[in-house]
C-alpha cells in the first residue's frame, strides 16, 4: 500500500512537471518564418487553449479603414493595395520582401464580423523600419495600440465563419483568468475592443497553414 502511495506522488510530480512544460512552452513558430521576416513578439503566458504575447513597438505598412460586410473580401482588397506597396508601388519606387503575418484589425459595428470596418497590414521590414517608404494608398503606422494580445491558433483557411467561432473560443479560454476583466475595462473606458486577425501563408499554400485570432488588451 506505501509503494502505491509513492508510485501514486510520483506520478503526480511527473503530470505536474509535464503542465508546467506545456503552460511554458508556447506555439512553433511557423514554418514561413523561417523564411520569411515576421514580427517578433515576448512570450508571457501559455496554455493549450491560449497564449498572452507582448508586442514590441514597430513599423507597419497599413490599409485605410475597409468597410466590408465580409473579412474576406475586405482582405481581398487590402492585399492587393499593399502588395502593390511592396513590389514598388512607393513614393521611393523600392521594392521590399513580403513578411508574416499579415495582420488584419477589425472594428465590428454592432459586436459581429458582420459590417465591420477592416485595416490591412504589412510588417516593414528591418531596412525600412525607421524610413519607410510613403504611398497615397497606404501608410506606415506604429503598432500595436495596446500592450498585449491573448492569442488563439487554428489551421485552414481563414473566413467569417471560423474567425467568429476562433474568437469566441478565445472569450471563453479567457474567462476567469482576470484578462478578460482587462479587455472589457477597455470598452468601459471608452476605448473600442479591437480583435486582430493573423495569416502566416499565402492564399496558394494548402498545407502547414497558420491562423490566429488576437484580443487585445492593456
Amino acid at each position: 500500500m506505501g509503494q502505491m502511495k509513492k508510485f501514486g506522488f510520483v506520478l503526480l510530480v511527473l503530470s505536474a512537471s509535464v503542465v508546467e512544460q506545456i503552460m511554458g512552452k508556447g506555439y512553433e513558430k511557423p514554418l514561413n518564418c523561417g523564411h520569411l521576416e515576421c514580427a517578433p513578439y515576448t512570450l508571457i503566458h501559455s496554455q493549450p487553449e491560449f497564449e498572452i504575447r507582448s508586442y514590441s513597438k514597430a513599423t507597419w505598412v497599413a490599409t485605410t479603414p475597409i468597410s466590408s460586410p465580409s473579412y474576406t473580401y475586405a482582405v481581398s482588397i487590402g492585399f492587393k493595395i499593399l502588395f502593390a506597396y511592396i513590389r514598388g508601388n512607393n513614393d521611393a519606387a523600392v521594392k521590399m520582401n513580403m513578411t508574416a503575418p499579415v495582420l488584419v484589425n477589425i472594428h465590428p459595428r454592432t459586436g459581429h464580423l458582420q459590417n465591420s470596418t477592416y485595416v490591412v497590414h504589412f510588417y516593414m521590414p528591418q531596412k525600412f523600419q525607421r524610413n519607410p517608404p510613403l504611398s497615397a494608398e497606404a501608410q506606415p503606422v506604429e503598432l500595436p495600440q495596446h500592450k498585449y494580445a491573448a492569442v488563439r491558433r487554428f489551421g485552414g483557411f481563414m473566413d467569417d465563419s471560423n474567425i467568429s467561432v476562433q474568437l469566441s473560443a478565445l472569450k471563453k479560454s479567457l474567462k476567469g483568468t482576470g484578462r478578460d476583466k482587462s479587455s472589457a475595462s477597455n470598452q468601459h473606458s471608452g476605448r473600442s475592443l479591437l480583435y486582430s486577425a493573423a495569416g502566416y501563408n499565402s492564399p496558394f499554400e494548402h498545407e502547414n497553414r497558420v491562423n490566429e485570432v488576437m484580443l487585445w488588451f492593456d
